[in-house]
């Protein structure tokens, strides 16, 4: 790990709340990354393989007077599952779920 990853990593051990408000500033930041992949490039990308959709959100069907768009919802899942799995897979490789622990 290079020295300013272990600062950083020191940095969030030691100060606490100020640590939490870091932690969430990225959480947002990353999420806005990920739903923009998931808008713009996966959701398009998988609307062209269905055919008749040039966007995946657009996928919808009516019952009476309502319009169920369950294209919107599948987006949401696949950017659920997108960010889970960096918030997940990030976590174990920085090994950043060790921080809490106390120190040998």
């Amino acid at each position: 790990m290079t020295n300013s990853l272990k600062d950083f990593i020191e940095f969030v051990r030691t100060q606490g709340a100020i640590g939490l408000a870091v932690g969430f500033i990225l959480g947002k930041a990353v999420s806005d990354v990920v739903a923009s992949i998931v808008n713009d490039l996966i959701n398009p990308i998988i609307g062209i393989a269905l055919g008749r959709f040039g966007d995946l959100s657009l996928l919808s069907f009516h019952v009476l007077s309502a319009n169920i768009t369950y294209g919107k919802f599948i987006s949401v899942l696949i950017n659920f599952v997108i960010v889970a799995a960096v918030v997940y897979f990030g976590v174990k490789k920085l090994k950043l779920d060790r921080l809490d622990k106390p120190k040998a």
